[in-house]
């Protein structure tokens, strides 16, 4: 019996491709991210063979969207937030409009309207939510100070898009677009209107949300049930992600930013993050998959040179921008280049704001194709930005004082340890707390290295010597002294990731007694096959220590 099923095969398709030549692409030791976007052209309209359904890849890639912006919110909190509000606020705003104004040049450099390169200097001005975070994550940058200013300055790009959506229909007559041109009273209502859908938005979520969420949550958590705490987490995070896009008109990924960092307060915030992340991973390769199917190759021949103009203007024009943005305000260059880095590429608000803008006459096809051809390359060559930084921060931190006094884990991780036949302990979640409380009631010397932010600030307040970083860096493990050491205990949950702990370790010293913590039978035997000496398996000592008191228990009946 035949079935039309574009949902099943859009998924599979994309994901089965994407592992297959996201698994290539690191093969050659390039990102991933290159093999999730040629895994979309594959499956696009421009090229031959099978077409997935291209409205249904970027529904689903929306998802993505959501489930990663709430994860960075779990990570986040108000004060974060507004830490970094002087930088932040002046910092997007001036960078928007220098990066307008680039577009607005070229714009005419073709010949088009004012209110054509308007439109087109706005879709280059705003960076992609998804790249962004990604690689802030994937390089553990997102709890430190460097995170903290990207990611508010990402929020105040995505408030001010927000704003040009709306306010975009209503001018479109007076920039020559389709449409009667508006009267100032007009312009001026649909712009209170706007902010005051956001304000209540704000108000709802930091009134409202900081106490229902919360207890909804903690009230599923002690039903205990696994699977209903993590349909809870799904429910909020999606949910208010649509609630807030319906009632009032904010984008899906602020609404779910909010929803996660009012979450961020409670105790349970760290089991959400775990809950969601499969998902979130899964969601954000789609997201990749759905921009690969946008973009037609042949423009690369067609158009070279407006398409160089275009990368030009996302990577040096608006990186430029807020280095020296970054720079005014007296943060070091370790910062300002990551900022850069960061911003320098377009997504999700620029396809949108695309599509609005040929809608309404205000941007020539021609704009839209330059505009996904840009977002192409930038996304591609977005990860060696970061490479380039990584490899030049020697230099960096060997010529600018200021980088060491502002920027403590860059400094941690040329600064090694004077600790000897000491105990590393990673990670200081529940696991790891109880182990570290443990050591320093014993006297025993150890550290600790841990990647979060607000932990590590805790541990040095303790007096205890701390490492602020990612383990399986080799310049972490360096610091460490792990040749120096006698245990090493890895309490963090992530079976796969403590493996390549391991592996470094046992490198770094072949007679280092390491014990792991392992959530099954096959990490067991992936931390064995790496090194560790003991894995302890949290399901096997619970029955054992339940079998132990039935023991002694029917031994004291008798």
């Amino acid at each position: 019996m035949p079935h039309h099923t574009p949902l099943i095969a859009t998924i599979v398709a994309g994901l089965v491709l994407a592992f297959i030549f996201g698994a290539i692409a690191n093969r050659l030791r390039v990102s991933p991210l290159v093999g999730y976007l040629l895994a979309g052209v594959a499956v696009g309209p421009f090229t031959p063979g099978f077409v997935a359904d291209q409205n249904l890849a970027q529904e689903l890639a929306e998802i993505g969207v959501i489930l990663l912006m709430f994860g960075v919110g779990l990570h986040f909190s108000l004060k974060d937030l507004l830490s970094v509000k002087a930088i932040a606020v002046p910092g997007a705003v001036a960078q928007i409009t220098i990066a307008t104004l680039l577009g607005m040049g070229l714009g005419w450099a073709f010949g088009w309207t004012a209110g054509e390169g308007l439109v087109f200097g706005l879709a280059l001005s705003v960076a992609s939510t998804v790249v962004l975070l990604r690689a802030l994550q994937e390089r553990r940058l997102v709890d430190t100070d460097k995170g903290r200013i990207a990611v508010g300055w990402l929020i105040v790009e995505d408030l001010a898009m927000v704003l040009v959506l709306v306010l975009l229909p209503a001018v479109a007559g007076a920039l020559g677009g389709d449409g009667a041109t508006p009267s100032t009273e007009a312009i001026l209502m649909a712009l209170a209107i706007t902010l005051g859908k956001v304000a209540a938005f704000l108000v709802v979520m930091l009134v409202v949300g900081r106490r229902v969420i919360p207890w909804v949550l903690h009230y599923v958590a002690h039903t205990g049930s696994r699977e209903l705490f993590r349909l809870a987490v799904l429910a909020v995070a999606l949910g208010v992600a649509l609630g807030s896009t319906q009632l009032f008109g904010v984008s899906f990924a602020l609404g779910a930013f909010f929803a996660g960092m009012v979450l961020a307060e409670s105790e349970l915030s760290h089991r959400a993050a775990e809950e969601t992340l499969p998902l979130r991973d899964a969601f954000a390769v789609l997201f990749f998959v759905s921009v690969g199917m946008l973009f037609d190759p042949r423009i690369l021949l067609t158009d070279p040179l407006p398409v160089l103009a275009t990368v030009a203007i996302i990577v040096v024009g608006k990186s430029v921008a807020a280095y020296g943005i970054v720079r005014a305000f007296g943060h070091p260059n370790a910062t300002a280049l990551t900022i850069s880095a960061s911003l320098a590429q377009i997504g999700e608000f620029s396809f949108i704001l695309a599509t609005l803008g040929v809608s309404l006459g205000l941007l020539p096809e021609r704009g839209r194709d330059l505009i996904l051809a840009g977002a192409i390359v930038t996304i591609l060559l977005n990860p060696m930005f970061f490479v380039a930084i990584a490899r030049f921060k020697p230099w960096l931190d060997g010529t600018r004082k200021d980088v060491a006094r502002t920027d403590m884990a860059i400094e941690e991780t040329l600064t090694r340890t004077a600790l000897q036949n000491h105990i590393v302990l990673i990670g200081y979640g529940r696991v790891g707390s109880l182990v570290g409380d443990a050591l320093q009631a014993s006297g025993k010397p150890f550290l600790v290295i841990e990647e979060r932010q607000p932990l590590v600030e805790l541990l040095r307040a303790k007096s205890i010597e701390t490492i602020s970083g990612n383990a399986a860096v080799r310049e972490i493990i360096d610091a460490a002294n792990l040749a120096g050491a006698s245990w090493l205990v890895i309490a963090i949950p992530n079976g796969f990731e403590a493996g390549h702990i391991v592996a470094g370790a046992r490198a770094a010293n072949p007679d280092l007694l390491i014990l792991a913590r392992a959530h099954s039978d096959a990490e067991v035997d992936y931390l064995k096959k790496h090194g560790a000496n003991l894995i302890i398996l949290g399901e096997r000592e619970i029955a054992r220590g339940l079998i132990e008191a039935i023991e002694a228990g029917q031994t004291a009946a008798s």
